[in-house]
């Protein structure tokens, strides 16, 4: 009896090419001309200022008077939409309104994409932080407590497939540069249920996240991390905010089946 494996459809070109043009967007601080999405997507301007056309007709991109682009409004749309149809931020935004613990910090809620967190969510605190976390902020995930929270679960050799070189990026002179590194901080941050950044995403901030477990996944899903001024914050306040981000993470665990 014969067998035919099914091959995996194929990408269909025209949106993966638009993906890449909203991806690039999405992460630029300035507007950018048709040229520099050229040379930075290496794709001719003449497909590319059709794709613009079309992306800027649908709202998901902006052209201004000079004719640079940005991000358009449409999106927000689609980021209300999956807020209210995702489990782990409805889990995250529940639990975190019963800690009172937590109530002067800012949380955030962060998963793994690629090599960076992408934050979720965020609730923010009463107390002033030198650093802004926004929904839909990304940073290196070797550098923050939620990305290391999540890393601490996956096999070696997924962390290792952060850098082919074994070099990894860092933010400040505190940032772990290396996978060897990395991989030891990870092994003792697996034992002791969390995760620590010691200035390693700014200067002055220490970090501590704990990993988000769903329903027969031994992987995290997901990690909540709380951000604190290290200079002003003392032992005994560190500890109180380790064992309550270690307690919303069980929290927001549970209420995703785990």
């Amino acid at each position: 009896m014969s067998s035919s494996i099914v091959a995996e459809p194929s990408l269909v070109p025209a949106v993966e090419r638009a993906a890449r043009i909203i991806d690039h967007l999405c992460g630029q601080r300035r507007p950018q001309s048709l040229a520099e999405l050229a040379k930075a997507l290496v794709l001719p301007k003449s497909s590319l200022h059709g794709l613009l056309h079309t992306l800027t007709a649908l709202g998901l991109a902006v052209r201004n008077e000079r004719g640079e682009y940005t991000m358009g409004p449409k999106p927000l749309q689609w980021a209300g939409a999956f807020v209210q149809q995702s489990n782990v931020i409805e889990a995250f935004n529940a639990a975190a309104d019963q800690l009172a613990t937590l109530s002067e910090e800012t949380i955030m809620l962060a998963v793994l994409d690629g090599a960076d967190v992408l934050y979720l969510a965020c609730r923010p605190g009463t107390r002033a932080l030198g650093v802004t976390f926004r929904v839909g902020g990304r940073f290196p995930a070797c550098c923050t407590s939620s990305g290391k929270a999540i890393l601490a679960t996956v096999p070696a050799e997924r962390v290792r497939q952060l850098s082919a070189d074994g070099t990894l990026p860092v933010l400040t002179p505190h940032s772990v540069g290396d996978a060897d590194t990395l991989l030891r901080q990870l092994d003792a941050f697996r034992a002791q249920g969390y995760a620590v950044d010691d200035e390693e995403t700014a200067e002055g901030m220490h970090c501590f996240g704990a990993p988000v477990f769903a329903a027969g996944q031994r992987e995290a899903v997901a990690a909540v991390a709380v951000s604190l001024i290290k200079a002003s914050t003392s032992r005994e306040r560190r500890e109180e905010v380790v064992a309550a981000v270690r307690s919303l993470a069980a929290a927001v665990s549970r209420r995703l089946g785990s």
